[in-house]
């Protein structure tokens, strides 16, 4: 049974991704011990609110170093929501840049559409070869936000693997590089389909 981490530094609707990744029966913890969460066989980092509050969370535990120190070891890790967008270079809220961790390249932007937020069930095109969507090409999932990445060409030419939904314009929905995963649709409340990644996910560990 693999040991996932819920990591906990302030942000993200923790017990409902709890729940949601024990449903798959992996042993789930919520914590901001980082040895635990270095550890882990896997490691979910949730986030909702904003980019710099949830920067702010991850800077007070000094959970930064730690989630860089997994990715590159090769240990499975996957970003959910603005624990996604945390993840890329910087994110731009109200004009106001905030340096995100480094791990995917670009920056996230507020999307370019008449109606914001993004809020409802959204369909995704999976890209081939794609492990943590696999078989779920034909889903919908549950996205809130107002913040994306969609430069989908540079993470491409870092070899990432992205999954894309459009409102008014495509923006990442998913993106899949080594170790590294995430979703800025909400797993823990797109049903049957979030269990279905969180299932792919858990399987890959």
């Amino acid at each position: 049974m693999p040991k996932i981490v819920v990591l906990d530094y302030g942000s993200g609707n923790l017990r409902s991704a709890e729940r949601a990744v024990a449903r798959t029966g992996a042993e789930t913890t919520v914590t901001s011990d980082l040895t635990a969460a270095a550890e882990a066989d896997g490691l979910v980092v949730p986030g909702v609110g904003a980019y710099a509050a949830c920067m702010a969370g991850i800077e007070k535990i000094d959970a930064g170093p730690m989630i860089a120190a997994r990715v590159a070891a090769g240990r499975p890790t996957l970003g959910i929501c603005v624990g996604m967008q945390i993840l890329f270079d910087a994110g731009v809220e109200h004009g106001v840049e905030t340096k995100g961790l480094g791990l995917l390249p670009g920056v996230v932007n507020r999307l370019t559409a008449e109606r914001i937020p993004h809020m409802g069930w959204n369909t995704v095109d999976v890209p081939p070869g794609s492990a943590l969507l696999a078989g779920l090409a034909d889903e919908r999932f549950y996205f809130v936000h107002s913040y994306a990445a969609n430069d989908l060409d540079l993470l491409r030419r870092a070899g990432a693997k992205v999954t894309t939904a459009s409102h008014d314009r495509p923006f990442a929905a998913a993106v899949e590089l080594g170790s590294l995963s995430a979703a800025q649709f909400h797993p823990e409340k797109s049903g049957d389909a979030g269990y279905g990644l969180l299932r792919n996910w858990v399987a890959g560990l």
